[in-house]
């Protein structure tokens, strides 16, 4: 217990339909069950990984707690899948497909002409469906009752986009990122660039700075749902 509250980094690849905070949750109380005394313990995670988003996670337990804004500004290395041809609610496979339009003028030239004008520092909206608050409450909260607000566009940075497969309507990507940005609502505004809905249809994170899972570090067996590495 002690090693923990001095400060762990530990590396999680998180599965398909787990929270963030279910992962958390799920280690510290695997944590606090191993010891027989009451006991705090401090523990988080570095960036939030949606539900249906899988790959690395880092959760940080006691004194390291205080270096979430650090890691939490390192770049982020991206690999997924964009459905074109319509659009969800949530920009992502968590809802239904809607808004059906037209793929037959979009070619593998065009995919990756568009895809070079999201590099650099663009300006992007949210998603309707993410953690992100106002007045209070989670921007999905006011989406699940179907209630509108006013969302504002932010400043983010894109690194670099890579076309890595094109099966119209399916493109594979590689996206490194900044700080903020919404691997999403860039699957949203690309559909839109190439006149047609588009969707992420899987994503998964590798790399957040150099953190990555390549580590052969000790495996902790917190759960068998998930791998979650101990990083010396």
């Amino acid at each position: 217990m002690s090693e923990f509250k001095n400060g762990k980094i530990l590396l999680v690849d998180k599965p398909w339909g787990w929270t963030s905070f279910d992962i958390v949750k799920k280690i510290k109380n695997s944590i606090l069950t191993a010891t027989t005394k009451k006991e705090n313990l401090k523990i988080g995670h570095a960036g939030t990984l949606d539900p249906f988003a899988t790959g690395l996670l880092i959760v940080l337990t006691g004194k390291y707690t205080k270096k979430v804004n650090e890691i939490q500004n390192y770049k982020k290395i991206y690999t997924g899948i964009i459905k074109l041809g319509c659009e969800t609610l949530s920009f992502d496979s968590e809802t239904k497909e809607q808004n059906f339009s037209s793929v037959s003028h979009i070619t593998p030239q065009l995919i990756k002409k568009i895809s070079k004008k999201f590099l650099g520092e663009i300006d992007q909206y949210p998603p309707y469906f993410s953690a992100l608050k106002t007045k209070g409450k989670r921007f999905y909260e006011y989406a699940r009752k179907g209630l509108k607000i006013i969302i504002k566009s932010r400043r983010v940075k894109i690194y670099k986009f890579h076309i890595l497969k094109i099966g119209i309507p399916y493109i594979k990507f590689f996206i490194e990122c900044g700080k903020g940005t919404y691997i999403r609502s860039i699957a949203q505004e690309f559909g839109k660039a190439l006149r047609s809905g588009a969707y992420i249809l899987s994503l998964r994170r590798e790399r957040i700075g150099n953190f990555s899972m390549n580590y052969s570090s000790l495996e902790l067996n917190f759960s068998k749902e998930f791998t979650c590495y101990l990083l010396d």
